[in-house]
Parts: C-alpha cells; sequence; structure tokens
C-alpha cells in the first residue's frame, strides 16, 4: 500500500518527512513507480490521464479543498478533498477582510490613491449593513461568527435551510427573500450544477440597489459581465473577487482596472503542506480500518 504523490518539490518534502515518521509508503512523482499495483492512493491537484495504471487504486486525494475542477474518477474509486484547519482559517481571513474594506470604502480610495486625490466618503455603522452569507459551511459558520462580533447583522443562506446554532439560515425557497434583505453579498458556494452561472444580471437585480459582492466560491458562479453592468449602473457599489471564470484573468480584463473592483490571484487559502500530509494519512488509515473517508465527496453533490 503506497501514496503516489504528484504535486510541487517543496510540498513534497514535507509528506515524505511526514509519511516517513508515520511508517507509511509514499512514492514522488510518476516517474519513481515501480510497482503499480502498489499504489492505492493518489495525492494531486488533477489526476493523471488514465488512472487504470493503477489497478488497486482507492482514492484520489485532491490536495486543494474544491474538486470542482477534477473529471469524475473511475468507479470504485473514492475521491476525497483536502480537509485542513489552516484553510477554514485563511479563508475566513480574506472574507473578513474584503468585507471591511468593501464596508469602508476601500476600492473608491485605493482609485484616489491612484490619482492622489483626498476625498472623504460617507461612512455608515456595521449594524446598519446586512451581510448575507450563501454557503454555511465551516467557513461560512467562522465568516459568521466574527462579522457577528464586529456588529454585522449576518443572515445565512444554504440550499436546505439546515439550522445553524446562532445563525438565522433562509432555505432555496427563500432566496429572493435572502437577497432583498442583503446590503453585502458573501458567496462561499461550492461548484455545482446548481451554483454553476447563479450570480447572473436577474441574481444582481434582487440585490438592493447600490449591494456589495465578496466573492469567494468557485469563478463560474458568478458572470462577470453581468457584475460589470450592475457595477456601471450602479445596481452593485463594489465587488472583491478572489476567483473569476476564467483563471487566471486575462491581463487585459476589464476587471483589473475597474475603480469598483478589487482581483486577488485565488490566495484566499493556501493548504498548509503537513495539515495535507497529516489529512491524506488519515485517509489512508480510515481505509484500511473501514471507516468512512474524511472528505469523502459525494458525487451526486459535487463536494
Amino acid at each position: 500500500m503506497a501514496l503516489l504523490f504528484l504535486s510541487t518539490p517543496e510540498r513534497g518534502a514535507v509528506w515524505k518527512q511526514v509519511f516517513a515518521e508515520a511508517g507509511e509508503e509514499i512514492v514522488i512523482g510518476a516517474d519513481a513507480v515501480t510497482d503499480p499495483a502498489a499504489i492505492t492512493h493518489i495525492l494531486c491537484w488533477s489526476p493523471p490521464g488514465d488512472l487504470t495504471l493503477y489497478p488497486n487504486l482507492q482514492a484520489v486525494i485532491c490536495s486543494g479543498a474544491g474538486v470542482d475542477h477534477i473529471r469524475p474518477v473511475p468507479e470504485g474509486v473514492a475521491l476525497v478533498r483536502t480537509l485542513a484547519p489552516g484553510i477554514e482559517g485563511m479563508v475566513r481571513d480574506w472574507v473578513v477582510m474584503a468585507s471591511l474594506m468593501l464596508h469602508r470604502d476601500m476600492p473608491a480610495y485605493l482609485d484616489q490613491a491612484g490619482q492622489g486625490l483626498w476625498q472623504e466618503h460617507p461612512t455608515r455603522q456595521a449594524r446598519s449593513r446586512r451581510v448575507g452569507i450563501m454557503g454555511t459551511g465551516r467557513i461560512g459558520r467562522k465568516v459568521a461568527e466574527t462579522l457577528r462580533a464586529l456588529d454585522f447583522p449576518v443572515l445565512g443562506y444554504s440550499r436546505s435551510g439546515r439550522p445553524v446554532e446562532g445563525l438565522e439560515v433562509c432555505g432555496q425557497d427563500m432566496l429572493d427573500t435572502f437577497l432583498a434583505q442583503t446590503d453585502l453579498l458573501i458567496c462561499l458556494l461550492p461548484l455545482t450544477d446548481e451554483t454553476r452561472g447563479l450570480m447572473d444580471a436577474a441574481f444582481l437585480a434582487k440585490l438592493p440597489k447600490g449591494a456589495l459582492l465578496v466573492h469567494a466560491g468557485r469563478g463560474a458562479q458568478l458572470h462577470l459581465d453581468a457584475l460589470g453592468a450592475a457595477l456601471d449602473s450602479g445596481q452593485i457599489g463594489a465587488a472583491m473577487l478572489d476567483v473569476t471564470d476564467p483563471e487566471p484573468l486575462p491581463q487585459d480584463h476589464w476587471a483589473w482596472t475597474h475603480p469598483k473592483v478589487v482581483v486577488t490571484p485565488h490566495i484566499g487559502s493556501v493548504t498548509d503542506y503537513e495539515e495535507g500530509a497529516r489529512h491524506g494519512l488519515n485517509v489512508i488509515r480510515a481505509g484500511r480500518a473501514g471507516e468512512e473517508l474524511p472528505g469523502l465527496v459525494d458525487p451526486a453533490r459535487g463536494y
């Protein structure tokens, strides 16, 4: 039983040490495989083209938290996403930073700074800015807890509407109501058939005029041209984007230079190498014990 590691050398050095200390076998790089039948797990961002080369493969472990970029794996092979505490905290930090930047008009001030323009804008109290969080999983709950502590009123949204302690959550049948009550929208949804293209012109029009957008879900959920039109009309006041469609965003794309937009290159989180390695060990050992794999992806849901 061995894990085939297909990622960067820097990450590989940490994984090799963690696996050696744990007494588990790891093979670094496809060229180092001498017995394909010994490979039971693969760690990668995108799987190699022909997984049938590894007849005893049990699981593909994605090196990140999202798996929407991965094509279906063969029947009988599990797909697992990385669960690492640091991911949740880092995304929380980026989202809270972005929310505060929009709340305090930082896109406008950054644009003014480029012009050498000293001009003050009206300031709103946090308690008057209603925040709506789409996606109430672990990250969404962390974001909600932090923003509530900063006096923002927070409302949650998930397709199921499943209750979350301390947070009012709207279900799919209340999406319009949720949007109408949201002055600052945060998207943390996974990419599924239901969320692909969700934020189009009609969707953005349901927000209060001048609403703000923080997008840290997946790029394909947002129609960038619809956002551009909404920004120019004033329907959307400003936006912070950590994910775009496509990625990387072309150098000449309008979003880079729009005075109401700040784009970051999908840096909301980076998996800590050691945390990722320990998650890989947990996956291997859970499978060996016949337990449910941590981070197991449900193909029907896409996450």
